[in-house]
Formats: structure tokens, C-alpha cells, sequence
């Protein structure tokens, strides 16, 4: 049996009269018969079943000149075999009968033949120099060519447009040269091809192998390929790809606009060639947006374009929230925002090319699109448009806006799953526009409370020329907790204050606002710094504890804060300081140095139970006061020891005008895109004419207060201020009584005229006095209500030898020249 299914091919001639005449070796081998037992009996008795009709002469007739028999074996087995007949002629025409090739069906080069004709995937063979040697079936029906059309022809000749690349800008190298390659080199190659058949208006994605064929010695003697099309799976997968893609880069920025062109920049080019997004007004400026009860039937939608994106242009633009669209009644858009269904629009029917790219009927077939879809519109063909495709922009069951996905030069008919790509693209930026949406809102909530907070202006003081600059974070960026404050205090002194509350958002600016509340409350009963900053960490501790759940009220945001407080005396030029976790005050002298702070910051606020210390130093007249947060002088390039050195280095070489000085370190010192809020305080300090100052220690002997009388009368004259020595006196006398009554020596009076004329008792006595009601027989008790009846201010402050009783008079302001 070995030797059947080794036979070689058996040959036979077969006379006019269907006799055999001759037979080949191959015969022997194959079906046991000799020449002997063959030759002159009729060719019908080595078949086992009755002759087909026609057989031999019509047998095999057609374009296909074989065919499948069974023969009888000596041995009386049944041989499957294929039979191939040819006619034969003599010189003059005449019929001689028929040579016959019998193979064994099964053995390799039958089957393998009817196998690769056969074969569903498209076949090829080609010579070195791509010419045509042969092709399967499937690949005539691929190229739309017959095998007999296109044996000895180049492929480029045959298939032009496999000579180029569907995707120039991949950089992909065109399938013929891929062909060229491994006839050149003899090196396999696999790869998937995108490319459109002639006369298709749809890209096919093809899996195909290329390999080079080799004769005994190893020589490439031709190329062969073969190919299935896998366009359904390549398109679902790029489908899957392009939304990973616009996951990663759609919502990046927390920012409206820019979501709206990253949705835009996400389908160009690879799935249409135009997107427009257009939003509205409500949605542009972070409010909530019009109900759905908002439209009336007939009403033009009036939208704001947010983005832009043209394959053609290669832009990505963004016309601005302040240009208007608006959509007619009745348009496709206007539909769509009012039903909330998507549309896809088509120029003309999709023709038989959308069964080669995406399957049988996917394109067309209506199973597979949503009620209502596509439209037939051939009036969008005037736009330049192949198909469009109107989604509505819907998020948390609001609407946003309308998105539209137009193919401009493409022929490709959008397909039922484009609809979905275009559907889930417009899902994704929706969320991320209402996110934006609402951040922009509260952003905006909370940089309108916190700037409400901020100073708006400086108060009117003379102990320091003062600066400031404040920046929020950048878009993307919560708004954070950064204040200042300029404060003035009694004795012609000033409070500078900085802080930062942690933690981002609305919150952090309510904290704020506390807190700046709570700091210029205990610096009008003129604490001193260090004391201030224990008040205000018990203050921040109780803010802590009413953030706590009570199981009604979720906590929202952090606690605690850091702060500095600072208190300049431009009688003294005394500097007092202490700090909450707050970086401490640069100080540059007049001369350029650096003044160094022997202080260390104590803990931030809302740690409790640790205590703060206050430093004191004396400062020359013109030293330079810088006070700032950690936004900025802390970045992502630097941390804060090489910020802070940084912000010296400008401090030292910049221009002497405050307001200059801030515009240059704020300029060089942020980056771009903030992360962090940035505030900044420049303070440079005057000193007090001493000639604007008198004092007198005053005895504790009631005989001395027509003396103080006296003394303050001839001092207000003395500086010309002749109209306040009336209320100076009376009030003068009120105080320097109440010390010498109540108080404690030493006792001392001391005049200042700086904005306004302060006077000033001191005694060694900690106990403060404080308005009481006289009765209408009563003799006392009327003095401090006259001091407050007559000036502009009153209080009183401790010291660390006792207490000070200060009143203030508002002086009249020079005429202007």
C-alpha cells in the first residue's frame, strides 16, 4: 500500500474509438494494471462505476479540464483519483483520441492544488520581479482581475494603488515595496496592510504574510503571499485604541475651553476631519445649565463655540467664548439637544465598498442602526461634507451643548459604529466639561470670597511704605488659603501680618476669613505677638473641633494654618516678630545686607500646648521688610531654602520703588502655570522725628495735673496744632488723673503727632480700666466716657512694666498745593 500512495502520475493515450493505445509505467505503479493487460481494451473498464457522460471526450470540458473519478486497481481496490484529458491531432487536423493523466486524489500536488484554489484567504505567487505567476480565487475577487488577466503582469501595473501608503503621515511603507523587500532580501515578513480596493470607498485592514520561495539550491525564484481581511476586527480595535487614547487625554485640565478642544483634537484625523463642540453660555462661565423646560419649540438654540479642530487646517482653535452659533429650528442639532438622540447624516447611500470594510451589510444593513439613522441628505454634500455625525452633549442628565463629527474628503460612509465611537467620545468630554463646569464654579465662588477678604487697600499709616502683590493659583488649581493684612496699631506702630490656611477651595477661604477676623480683633487689644499667636492657635483648635461629624454633617477640608505676626515701632524702630510654622520675614538693611532673624518658627496653628516666642530686634530707618507665603518661593525646580535665596538675590539687586520691587520678584520668581497661591508683602520702615515726640514722667501727686495740663498745651502749640489743645487738655487731665488715682508709679505722659495726635499714660499698675455708667449724682466716673466722647480712638495695651491708657485725635489733613 506504500507503493500506491507513493505512485507517480499515470499516463494514458486513448484512441478515437476509446481504446487505450498506450500507457505509461506510472500506470503500473499507480493501479497495478501493465501495458500488456491495458493496451487495446477499452479505456471504460478501469472505472468502477459507470463512465460519466462525455467520457473521456467531453470530460473535463470547460475552463477546468479536470476531474475526480474512481478506478478499479488490479488488486480490486478502489482508487480516487483525478483525471486530466487533452485532446490530441494529427498534421492535418485530424482527431487522434485523448492523452490522459491520472493522479491519485490525496496525494500532495492534487490535493494542495485544490486546496490553495479553494483556500478563503487570498493567495499569490510572483516572480523576483513582482510579475504575476499565480493566484488563488479568493485573490482574483480581491483585485477584481482574473488570473488570466493578470498572469505575466507587474503588480504595481495590475495594483497601483498598493504602491503608496493610505497613511502617509504613519511614515508606513507602500505593500509593494514590502514585496520587493523580501524578494531582495529572502527574509520573511508579516505585517497588517491598510489600503482601499479600487473603486471601494472603504479601507480594508488586511493580516498578511509575504515569504520567499526557493528552488534546490536556495535561490529565491519567487515571492508568495497571502492575506484574509480583518477589517472589522482592525477598525473595532483602532475604535478601542482612539478611546484609550481620549481617556488619557480628554479631562486633563480642569478647565472648560480646553476640555472642549482636547475633545476636538481626540477624532482628528483618524476619525473624521472636522469637530466643532458648542456649549453654552451658562455652561462657559461655570453655571448651571438651562433646564430642558428652558426651550421653546420653534426657539433658535443660541450656543458659544469652544473649539474647533480641522484636519485640513491643522489646528486646533478655540473662536472664544464670546463667538456666537446659534441653530435654526428645526435642524439637525436643534433636534438632537431637543430629543437627545444622536443623528448621522450621509450624503448619499453607502455603497457595496461598506461590505469590504466592515463585513457583510454592517454599513447598510438597518438592523444595526439606531432608530431614525442614517439620514439620506444630500444637501450637506454643498458643505463639502461626505457624512456628519451630531451628538448632543449630556452629563448627569444635563445639557451641555451639541458636538458634530464631519468627514470632509474622506469617501468612507459613517457605519452604525462610528455612531458609537462618536456617542462615547462625547460621553466622555461631557463628564469632563460639567467637572470642569463645576470647578470653575466653585473656583470662582472661592477667589470672590477670598479676594472680598484680602485688604483692597492699604490703611493710612506712616511707620512703613508698603506693597503687596497676591496671585491665585493657575487654572486647574484649587484657590488656596493665602492672606496678608497691614494693621495699624496705637503709639504710631503697625502689624504686618502673613498666613496661609491648608488646604484648597472653599474652605481654605472661609478658614481664611476666620482667621484674618480673629487676628485684627486680637491686635485691636494690642496683644503682643506671641501672645496673639497663642489666642489664635485656640481659636484654630475650636474651628478644628466644629469641622468634626456629628453624623448629620460630613467634615469638609483640613485644618490649621501658619501664620506670622509681625509689630514695627517707628518711635523705637523696634521690630517684634513671632511665627506660627510660617517662614520667617527677610530683612535687608539699607546698606544691602542681609539682617539675620535669631528666631526659629514655632509649630502651626492648630497644634496646641506648645508654646510661641516673640524676637525683637532694631531695625535702622529704611530697612527693607519682606514677608511671603510658601507658594512663592516653592516649586516643582526648587525647594524653599533655594527659593528663599533666590528671592534675597532680587531683593538685593532690584529697584528701590516698592511697587517696582514687587512686579520684578513676582515676575521672577513664579513659573508659568501656578500651583500654588503666591502672596507677597514689602515693607520698608520710617522712623518718627523724635522732634514729633514729647514725654514728661509725672509725679503721683494730684498737684500735678494742672502741670500736665500745661505741658501738653504748650507742646500742641509748639507743633502748631493750637486747635487740639482744647480736647488734648481735657483729656490729658482725665488720664493722668485715673493714674495717679489708680495706678502705680512710675507714671509717664508722652505725646506723639504722627497721622493723629496720640496721648499716652503709662503706670506700673496691670490693672485696665474700662467705661462705667454714672449715675446722674454720681461724681465720678464720667472720665474715660468724656476721653471716648472727645477723640477718635481709645484703648489700652500691657506691657511688661504695666499697662499703657492711649486716645487718638484725628489732625486735620494739609491743603494740597
Amino acid at each position: 500500500m506504500a507503493g500506491k500512495q507513493d505512485a507517480p502520475t499515470a499516463a494514458a493515450v486513448v484512441d478515437p474509438d476509446g481504446k487505450v493505445s498506450g500507457w505509461s509505467d506510472g500506470g503500473r505503479l499507480l493501479l497495478g494494471w501493465t501495458a500488456e493487460d491495458t493496451v487495446g481494451r477499452p479505456v471504460t473498464d478501469l472505472l468502477v462505476d459507470p463512465p460519466p457522460p462525455g467520457f473521456p471526450e467531453g470530460y473535463g470540458a470547460g475552463p477546468d479540464p479536470t476531474g475526480f473519478i474512481a478506478l478499479r486497481h488490479r488488486d480490486g481496490s478502489t482508487v480516487d483519483a483525478v483525471v486530466t484529458t487533452h485532446p490530441l491531432f494529427g498534421p492535418d487536423g485530424r482527431a487522434l483520441g485523448h492523452a490522459m493523466t491520472v493522479q491519485r486524489w490525496g496525494r500532495r500536488p492534487v490535493i494542495a492544488d485544490r486546496a490553495f484554489e479553494q483556500c478563503p484567504f487570498a493567495l499569490g505567487v510572483y516572480d523576483p520581479d513582482l510579475r504575476f505567476l499565480w493566484i488563488n480565487a479568493s485573490s482574483g475577487r480581491v483585485i477584481a482581475h482574473s488570473e488570466e488577466q493578470v498572469l505575466g503582469k507587474k503588480y504595481r501595473e495590475v495594483l497601483p494603488e498598493f504602491d503608496r501608503s493610505l497613511f502617509p503621515e504613519r511614515d508606513d511603507k507602500p505593500y509593494t515595496d514590502q514585496l520587493s523587500e523580501v524578494a531582495r532580501t529572502g527574509k520573511p515578513a508579516r505585517l497588517i496592510t491598510v489600503f482601499r480596493p479600487h473603486g471601494s470607498n472603504y479601507a480594508n485592514a488586511w493580516a498578511t504574510s509575504i515569504w520567499p520561495v526557493r528552488d534546490d539550491e536556495g535561490r529565491v525564484r519567487a515571492v508568495a503571499n497571502w492575506g484574509f481581511d480583518m477589517s472589522a476586527e482592525y477598525w473595532a480595535r483602532q475604535r478601542l485604541l482612539m478611546l484609550n487614547e481620549a481617556s488619557g487625554g480628554i479631562g486633563r485640565t480642569l478647565d472648560v475651553i480646553g476640555t472642549a478642544q482636547e475633545l476636538a483634537g481626540a477624532a482628528v484625523p483618524g476619525f473624521v476631519d472636522l469637530v466643532t463642540v458648542d456649549l453654552f453660555d451658562e455652561v462657559l462661565r461655570g453655571e448651571e445649565p438651562p433646564s430642558a423646560s428652558a426651550f421653546t419649540p420653534g426657539e433658535t438654540i443660541a450656543l458659544s463655540r469652544a473649539a474647533q479642530h480641522s484636519a485640513k487646517e491643522d489646528t486646533d482653535r478655540a473662536p472664544g467664548p464670546t463667538t456666537p452659533v446659534s441653530h435654526a429650528p428645526g435642524s439637525v442639532a436643534a433636534r438632537c439637544m431637543a430629543t437627545g438622540r444622536s443623528t448621522v447624516e450621509l450624503a448619499a447611500e453607502p455603497g457595496e465598498g461598506g461590505e469590504w470594510a466592515f463585513g457583510p451589510g454592517l454599513a447598510a444593513d438597518p438592523a444595526h442602526w439606531p432608530p431614525g439613522n442614517p439620514l439620506i441628505d444630500g444637501s450637506i454634500a454643498a458643505d463639502g461634507l461626505t457624512g456628519r455625525i451630531t451628538v448632543p452633549l449630556r452629563a448627569r442628565g444635563a445639557l451641555l451643548g451639541v458636538v458634530t463629527f464631519s468627514r470632509l474628503d474622506r469617501p468612507e460612509a459613517f457605519t452604525a459604529d462610528d455612531l458609537i465611537l462618536a456617542q462615547e467620545l462625547t460621553a466622555k468630554a461631557a463628564v469632563a466639561i460639567d467637572n470642569a463646569r463645576r470647578y470653575s464654579r466653585e473656583r470662582t465662588t472661592a477667589l470672590t470670597l477670598q479676594r472680598s477678604l484680602l485688604p483692597q487697600g492699604l490703611p493710612n499709616q506712616e511707620a512703613v511704605e508698603v506693597s503687596f502683590r497676591y496671585l491665585p493659583g493657575g487654572t486647574g488649581v484649587e484657590v488656596g488659603g493665602d492672606w496678608f493684612d497691614v494693621i495699624p496699631l496705637s503709639g504710631a506702630r503697625v502689624a504686618l501680618v502673613v498666613g496661609d490656611v491648608v488646604g484648597h477651595g472653599l474652605h481654605a477661604s472661609a478658614s481664611m476669613g476666620r482667621l484674618r477676623t480673629a487676628v485684627r480683633t486680637l491686635a485691636d487689644v494690642d496683644l503682643p505677638p506671641d501672645e496673639l499667636l497663642t489666642h489664635l492657635d485656640d481659636l484654630v483648635l475650636h474651628l478644628a473641633s466644629d469641622l468634626q461629624s456629628t453624623g448629620h454633617v460630613q467634615p469638609t477640608g483640613e485644618s490649621g494654618a501658619t501664620c506670622l505676626y509681625t509689630v514695627y515701632d517707628p518711635v523705637s524702630r523696634r521690630f517684634t516678630l513671632a511665627s506660627a510654622g510660617h517662614p520667617l520675614p527677610l530683612i535687608i538693611s539699607p546698606d544691602g545686607a542681609r539682617t539675620p532673624v535669631p528666631a526659629q518658627p514655632g509649630p502651626p496653628l492648630g497644634i496646641g500646648g506648645l508654646p510661641f516666642e516673640a524676637t525683637e530686634l532694631e531695625l535702622p530707618e529704611g530697612s527693607l521688610l519682606a514677608l511671603y507665603t510658601d507658594g512663592l518661593v516653592q516649586s516643582r525646580e526648587r525647594d524653599v531654602d533655594q527659593g528663599i535665596a533666590e528671592l534675597q538675590r532680587i531683593l538685593n539687586h532690584s529697584a528701590t520703588s516698592l511697587e517696582a520691587l514687587c512686579d520684578t520678584v513676582m515676575d521672577a520668581m513664579l513659573p508659568e502655570r501656578l500651583t500654588d497661591d503666591a502672596a507677597l508683602l514689602l515693607a520698608r520702615t520710617h522712623a518718627l522725628d523724635p522732634h514729633h515726640i514729647a514725654d514728661w514722667d509725672v509725679e503721683p501727686d494730684f498737684a500735678q495735673v494742672p502741670r500736665a495740663r500745661q505741658f501738653v498745651v504748650d507742646q500742641v502749640d509748639a507743633w502748631g496744632l493750637g486747635e487740639a489743645a482744647f480736647v488734648t487738655e481735657l483729656v490729658v487731665s482725665e488720664l493722668v488723673t485715673n493714674a495717679i488715682r489708680y495706678g502705680e508709679p512710675p507714671i509717664k505722659l508722652r505725646l506723639i503727632r504722627d497721622t493723629s495726635l496720640i496721648c499716652e499714660v503709662s503706670d506700673a499698675s496691670n490693672t485696665a480700666p474700662h467705661l462705667r455708667r454714672a449715675r446722674a449724682f454720681d461724681e465720678g466716673g464720667r472720665g474715660l466716657l468724656l476721653v471716648a466722647q472727645l477723640t477718635q480712638g481709645w484703648g489700652t495695651r500691657h506691657t511688661t512694666n504695666g499697662k499703657t491708657i492711649w486716645c487718638a485725635q484725628t489732625l486735620p489733613q494739609p491743603e494740597p498745593h
